[in-house]
């Protein structure tokens, strides 16, 4: 009975695909493929210290890239458990810290935050201690999911347990991304672009995406979907499944300035 419902699934994600290949490019994009493959890379160079935010047991650079780059990175996470699981010279330090309270020396070259911030309950705050971490003329890579889109209220809506079930049933990939309580706290876009500016940072680059595939189990409930992000493409950037943004350190935040 598994068996038959497993193929019952993989079958309506392949016409969920296949139905996908009739949209825009722009609203084909995976944005977690875009900033890992694309957009990160970019802000990152040699010789560099970087602050990996959130990344737990799977640390944005492997041990190979991190070498390449002689990187030096620190894993910054509220669970040390979690990070005591990232493959072994991922980190070169680590810091066992809630994000929302956390005060940084100003030492980073480089931030990057990926899915992380829709788990935090104060988002302003974590902004507030990323900039703290960031060097002037030091770069945030964030990649967020946002508060608007339909996968994410739906997430607010179902209780914890019934949801992480579903997911892992449906997509058992997951579970290793996966399963920590959201909140969503101010994830949209013009919300991102106001606490930028009031940490001193500046937004130098935006991306936003209208993809994603939690829907895809179930071909109907995908196409209705789908037509609807093309509808939301042209009426909303607050509207979109994911976006992403470099912010620039240009200036200490207003209470550091006072100090």
């Amino acid at each position: 009975m598994r068996s038959v419902l497993r193929l019952l699934i993989d079958s309506q994600i392949w016409l969920s695909r296949k139905f996908d290949t009739l949209f825009p490019a722009a609203l084909r994009v995976d944005g977690y493929e875009d900033f890992e493959d694309d957009l990160c890379p970019r802000q990152l160079g040699r010789n560099q210290l970087v602050y990996d935010v959130g990344g737990g047991k799977n640390p944005f650079f492997d041990v190979a890239r991190k070498a390449q780059l002689h990187a030096s990175v620190v894993g910054v996470d509220i669970d040390a458990s979690e990070l005591a699981r990232a493959p072994e010279g991922a980190y070169d330090r680590i810091v066992v810290t809630d994000i929302c309270t956390y005060h940084g020396v100003h030492d980073a070259d480089v931030v990057i935050c990926q899915t992380l911030l829709e788990h935090v309950p104060n988002v302003s705050e974590a902004v507030r201690a990323m900039a703290s971490m960031l060097k002037p003329g030091g770069r945030a890579v964030v990649f967020v999911p946002c508060r608007n889109a339909a996968f994410a209220r739906l997430n607010l809506i179902l209780p914890e347990k019934l949801k992480r079930a579903l997911l892992f049933a449906i997509f058992p990939s997951m579970r290793t991304f996966q399963g920590f309580r959201s909140y969503y706290d101010h994830c949209t876009p013009a919300n991102f672009i106001a606490f930028a500016a009031k940490n001193g940072l500046r937004v130098e680059e935006q991306r936003m995406y209208y993809k994603s595939d939690y829907f895809s189990f179930f071909f109907p409930l995908y196409a209705l979907w789908r037509i609807w992000t093309l509808v939301a493409s042209w009426t909303s950037r607050e509207l979109v499944e994911t976006f992403a943004m470099v912010l620039l350190k240009v200036e200490p935040a207003a209470d550091e300035a006072s100090t």
